[in-house]
């Protein structure tokens, strides 16, 4: 699936692929869409990762994906995350197509996705498909 074509419901949204994003921008969407956040340094991740996605809604920051990869055949999609106040508009499912679409043409034969339970339709509707999977969280409440 080519997301590139612009049909998605996310009208009027503008999905750039690995832009010059800075630190305030994504700390601030970071922090209006998961509690709890702490300010951090994006650029050592974001330096090493195959792509990211950003989505701008009229110059403003409402979207971001990071695709991070073991440099070969595997990719990981990772920090899906939309503003609260522009959710259930299409811009999710467009971060992850256009992610997808930067994998497969990096040459990526597989993209991973973990999520929690409630997401499982979302990811279902972006195309990946249920798999087994295994994870140790090393820090408190992590599992």
């Amino acid at each position: 699936m080519n997301h590139s074509d612009g049909l998605d419901r996310a009208a009027g949204v503008d999905f750039r692929v690995s832009p010059p994003v800075d630190d305030p921008a994504l700390n601030g969407l970071f922090a209006a869409s998961w509690p709890g956040h702490a300010p951090r340094r994006f650029g050592p991740v974001l330096a090493r990762s195959l792509a990211y996605v950003c989505a701008y809604d009229a110059g403003r920051l409402v979207g971001f994906v990071n695709v991070a990869w073991d440099g070969d055949l595997h990719a990981f999609l990772l920090d899906t995350t939309v503003h609260p106040d522009r959710r259930r508009r299409g811009i999710g499912r467009g971060l992850a197509g256009r992610a997808a679409d930067a994998a497969r043409g990096a040459g990526v034969a597989w993209l991973h996705v973990d999520f929690e339970p409630h997401l499982r339709d979302f990811y279902r509707a972006c195309g990946f498909r249920p798999t087994d999977a295994g994870l140790i969280g090393f820090e408190p409440g992590l599992g």
